[in-house]
C-alpha cells in the first residue's frame, strides 16, 4: 500500500456512512495532508483515529 492508499470509513452516530472510491481518496488526501503538517507526528504512523463530538 502506497502513502496516498488507505482505508478510510465514516461512522456518524455509530451508522457506517458509505462513500465511494473517489470520495475514500478525497478523505484520504485531505487529512494525510492536514496531519503530515503537525509536529510530532511520526512519518511511519499506520493507524489515525479522528473523534468529532459536538
Amino acid at each position: 500500500m502506497s502513502d496516498l492508499e488507505g482505508d478510510v470509513k465514516l461512522s456518524i452516530d455509530g451508522k457506517e456512512i458509505p462513500m465511494n472510491p473517489y470520495v475514500q481518496k478525497v478523505f484520504l488526501r485531505v487529512i494525510l495532508a492536514l496531519v503530515s503538517t503537525l509536529k510530532g507526528v511520526d512519518d511511519n504512523w499506520s493507524h489515525l483515529e479522528i473523534s468529532i463530538d459536538r
